[in-house]
């Protein structure tokens, strides 16, 4: 399974839709996930691939991590998984 697949079932599950419902350009807000969903998105999404998304949840317009929408999140995680494989 594709990164992106998984992101999407994350995501998907987080914000109770069908993974069919999220297309890499819904932002987390149009999906209806709120702060605590992010938080527990990321939680997921970190368990699933074994790596750390540097995010702060108090600062998210601070992180390093970009969380505009679900492509940018995939492309983050693609980078992650690439320099822990390094």
């Amino acid at each position: 399974m594709r990164v992106q697949d998984k992101v999407i079932r994350i995501i998907a599950e987080q914000a109770v839709l069908e993974p069919s419902d999220v297309s890499a350009d819904s932002t987390l807000e149009s999906l209806g996930i709120d702060s605590l969903g992010l938080v527990e998105s990321i939680f997921a999404i970190e368990e699933e691939f074994d790596i750390s998304i540097p995010f702060n949840a108090n600062e998210p317009e601070k992180s390093e991590f970009d969380i505009t929408n679900v492509a940018s999140i995939v492309a983050g995680i693609e980078k992650l998984v690439a320099e822990q494989q390094g």
